[in-house]
């Protein structure tokens, strides 16, 4: 399956949380997209955390997947090495981000949905060729 929108934790929380900073800009950027997200475990796992753990909002992110809206991409265990490296290089970013920047890494035609410029915006992968972003203005 080809994989064209990967989204990080910010919008997801931003799309559920209506106080969310982020939550108009999620929800327009996000209901926009055609097709299911993709993101990785870890980065549901920091979704659903920033979310309140088990309360309403987590449960609905958890029933996204469930019906498919979502997709798990599991770039881990055979990228892992991949994501370490990109850890490095990028000595800011952390594990979730780098299962990201991996993620697409694999998918070139993919779009990266999230509000972390810092860690995205000048992150080159491994491959040195700049992710695909939307980012807020």
């Amino acid at each position: 399956m080809e994989i064209k929108t990967i989204v990080d934790a910010g919008p997801l929380v931003g799309w559920l949380n209506e106080d969310d900073q982020w939550h108009d800009w999620s929800v327009a950027v996000l209901t926009a997209r055609r097709g299911p997200l993709h993101t990785t475990e870890i980065v549901l796992g920091e979704a659903c955390w920033h979310l309140g753990g088990n309360t309403q909002p987590a449960h609905a992110l958890l029933d996204l997947v469930r019906k498919g809206a979502i997709i798990l991409a599991r770039p881990w265990p055979a990228h892992l090495a991949d994501s370490q490296k990109i850890m490095l290089k990028y000595p800011l970013m952390d594990a979730a981000d780098a299962s990201l920047a991996s993620l697409a890494e694999m998918s070139p035609k993919a779009t990266l949905i999230t509000t972390d410029s810092r860690d995205f915006k000048h992150c080159r992968g491994l491959r040195n060729r700049p992710l695909k972003l939307i980012l807020p203005e």
